[in-house]
C-alpha cells in the first residue's frame, strides 16, 4: 500500500453513520434524483453525500470537479458537479486523484476485498465498461462486505450483486 493509504484522515464512521441515517431515507436538505428507466438514480448522489459527511472536501478546480451547491434551501435550484452525481463520473473522479495524489478525496483500487472497510465504496460496471451504479460499506458479516445504496434503496445489504455486473470494482477511500 501506498504512503497515502496509510496517512488516512476519512472519517469512516461518520460516513457509514450517514450512510445507515439515509439509506432508506433520503436527506431533505439535498436534491433526489429518482430512477428514470435505467439511465438515472441517487446513487452516486448518495455516496457523494457520504463521502462529504466523512470529511472529504468539495473540490472546485475546472478540470476535474466534485461539488454540490445549495440554493437557498431550495433542492430544486441546487447545482452539482457531474462527477457528485454520476456514477461512473465518481468512479474515474476518484481513481485520477488517487493517480495524481491529490489533496482532495481519493480511491484506491483494491482486488482483495479484505482490505476493505466500511466507508469504502462499491462501484458496478456492465460489458460496455461502463460503471452504473456506486454504493457505500456501512458493515460486514464476517469477512463480508454489506452495502448500503439509494436507486434502490437498500441498508447493510449483502455485496453479492443485485446488478447484473459484468465487474465489481473495490475502491478504498483516501482523503
Amino acid at each position: 500500500m501506498n504512503k497515502s493509504y496509510r496517512q488516512n484522515s476519512y472519517k469512516r464512521y461518520n460516513a457509514t453513520t450517514y450512510a445507515t441515517t439515509y439509506a432508506l431515507n433520503h436527506n431533505p436538505n439535498y436534491r433526489y434524483f429518482p430512477i428514470s428507466g435505467d439511465t438515472s438514480g441517487n446513487c452516486a448522489n448518495f455516496v457523494s453525500q457520504c463521502l462529504f459527511a466523512g470529511g472529504a472536501l468539495m473540490d472546485f478546480n475546472q478540470h476535474h470537479p466534485w461539488w454540490y451547491k445549495k440554493y437557498n434551501r431550495n433542492v430544486m435550484k441546487d447545482t452539482w458537479s457531474i462527477s457528485w452525481a454520476v456514477a461512473h463520473s465518481l468512479y474515474y473522479f476518484l481513481r485520477v486523484n488517487e493517480s495524481i495524489n491529490s489533496p482532495y478525496v481519493k480511491g484506491l483500487e483494491v482486488s482483495n476485498k479484505e482490505l476493505l472497510e466500511v466507508g469504502d465504496l462499491v462501484f458496478f460496471e456492465d460489458n460496455r465498461h461502463v460503471i452504473f451504479h456506486s454504493a457505500i460499506i456501512t458493515s460486514f458479516i464476517g469477512k463480508e462486505p454489506l452495502i448500503s445504496q439509494n436507486s434502490f434503496d437498500a441498508l447493510n445489504i449483502p455485496l453479492r450483486t443485485y446488478w447484473d455486473a459484468y465487474k465489481i470494482h473495490f475502491v478504498k477511500i483516501i482523503i
